[in-house]
């Protein structure tokens, strides 16, 4: 038996139980790893509230991202027990949870982390790195010169944007709902910060003329960043932060490309997902991607976690659980 997070019911942190639960063996494909680190995301906040793409099984685990080592694996499986690893966001929560103390996972999720690189640092690289380079290389073609706005830029994908659009030339524009982390962003490569307001309110900024934003935040907001993209520019949606919905513009505004956006378009395509491990391994090995932590989490304050998840003051940068 491990601990292992999990809920029973939909609801805020408090709905969140650590319990002792049994670990399989890995089957065909799968390994099973001892979990040192996950990274949290904004996604586990909504599968645990039941507003995320995919309804809980409940009584159901959470979590995609993780760093640990690998203590068995299954028939067909081409890694060693003792690998240090990192866990790539690749399948569904109801699946393969990682918030425990143990976790079977798929192999086809894992990447080997690279000597020197601690686990806490291991789970909060993929997630971010992968979603930004998947919307500026993959889905479009960040030229250098771009400009490129990154709306609330301050959660672990927005700096990860800002460093991976600075590493390709564009001119990162990092969006922010209150003053207060204008320094960070500009550390991790903002050309400009703007405080655009509330993310359930009007952007009360002059966004300039945009090749490309990448909005996070979704609903009404969208038709100004639709409004204030160049002709040809494209905006992408990647989350929902505001928490309302995404009406499609009206007419009226320049040829604008908008589309939704998961990370599992790219960690679901092995050739994409390979050129994504490819792209960020030789970011970090140059020190041009450089992952930001933000909190540090014991696994007992797992409920404290989440409700700093969801707070608007949080700091730039990756919140981590340790589970050991």
């Amino acid at each position: 038996m491990v601990r292992a997070v999990r809920f029973h019911e939909l609801g805020g942190p408090e709905v969140l139980r650590i319990e002792d639960v049994p670990v399989r063996e890995p089957g065909p494909g799968e390994v099973r790893i001892r979990v040192d680190a996950v990274g949290l995301n904004r996604a586990e906040v909504n599968f645990r509230r039941g507003t995320y793409l995919e309804d809980p099984r409940l009584p159901a685990g959470l979590g995609t991202e993780a760093a640990g080592e690998i203590l068995a694996v299954g028939a067909g499986v081409d890694w060693a027990p003792g690998t240090p690893v990192s866990v790539i966001p690749a399948f569904s929560q109801n699946d393969y949870p990682v918030y425990a103390e143990e976790a079977v996972v798929p192999a086809s999720a894992l990447v080997r982390r690279p000597d020197g690189m601690d686990a806490v640092t291991g789970a909060a690289v993929w997630m971010p790195y992968v979603t930004a380079y998947g919307m500026v290389a993959e889905i479009v073609r960040v030229r250098p010169g771009d400009r490129v706005v990154v709306t609330a830029a301050a959660n672990s994908i927005g700096v990860a944007a800002l460093q991976v659009l600075r590493s390709l030339g564009a001119v990162p524009v990092a969006t922010v709902p209150a003053p207060g982390h204008e320094a960070a962003l500009r550390a991790a490569g903002a050309a400009e910060v703007l405080v655009t307001g509330p993310y359930d309110g009007p952007v009360t900024a002059d966004l300039g003329r945009a090749d490309l934003v990448l909005d996070a935040v979704g609903g009404p907001q969208v038709e100004q960043l639709v409004r204030a993209c160049a002709p040809g520019g494209s905006v992408i949606v990647h989350g929902g932060l505001s928490g309302l919905p995404t009406p499609l513009p009206g007419g009226g505004y320049a040829a604008v490309w908008l589309r939704r956006y998961r990370v599992f378009e790219i960690t679901g395509d092995p050739a994409a997902l390979r050129r994504a491990i490819a792209f960020v391994t030789a970011g970090l090995r140059t020190g041009a991607l450089q992952p930001v932590i933000d909190r540090v989490f014991a696994f007992d304050e797992v409920r404290a976690a989440h409700e700093y998840l969801d707070s608007p003051t949080r700091a730039p940068g990756k919140p981590v659980l340790l589970t050991r």
